[in-house]
């Protein structure tokens, strides 16, 4: 028997067996090193993802933390950016108060940062009540004060003498720019 093979059919027979073996040589030498690599590249992006994620989920958590914070505190934060104004300050609670006169002292290096009055009242009461009142009035007050302990009361007849110091507590917004200017430097 005589195979009968045209020589078209013998063209196309090599060709595909060379390109079957191009391919081959494709695969082993391309394709498999490359696949081995991303293999690993894909490992290693799935660590990072973990990664990411628990570095998301902590910045998330954070961040409702500051914003539950800034919202329950945000009349600290303002009364910490006010400046302090003295004579506003006996206006609002000369009410408790027969007199009050208050007074800078000097600004100590320890006490960088807020401001050092002294506050010297005289209450033509009985018993110091009106101080209390006076106490209650500066915790919802427009800043953030201070009161040092010791407080003085003198009884002088039917008046309470009382002097004590107090720290106001402001942001510093001059030393504020001059540290960020620095950084930026």
């Amino acid at each position: 028997m005589k195979i009968n093979i045209s020589r078209h059919q013998i063209y196309v027979m090599l060709l595909a067996t060379l390109l079957f073996f191009i391919i081959l040589i494709f695969a082993f030498v391309l394709l498999i090193p490359e696949g081995k690599e991303y293999r690993v590249k894909r490992q290693a992006l799935k660590i990072e993802k973990k990664e990411y994620k628990k570095y998301k989920n902590f910045y998330d958590e954070t961040l409702l933390t500051l914003k539950d914070l800034q919202s329950e505190n945000r009349h600290i934060i303002t009364a910490f950016d006010r400046v302090f104004d003295p004579d506003r300050f006996e206006k609002q609670h000369k009410k408790h108060f027969s007199s009050l006169t208050l007074s800078k002292l000097s600004r100590d290096k320890d006490e960088e940062g807020f401001a050092v009055y002294e506050v010297n009242t005289t209450s033509h009461i009985n018993s110091p009540k009106n101080f209390y009142d006076f106490l209650d009035d500066l915790n919802k007050g427009d800043w953030i004060i201070g009161v040092n302990f010791p407080i003085n009361f003198v009884r002088d007849g039917e008046m309470i003498k009382s002097s004590f110091t107090m720290k106001v507590y402001a942001n510093n917004k001059d030393k504020n720019a001059t540290a960020s200017e620095s950084v930026a430097k």
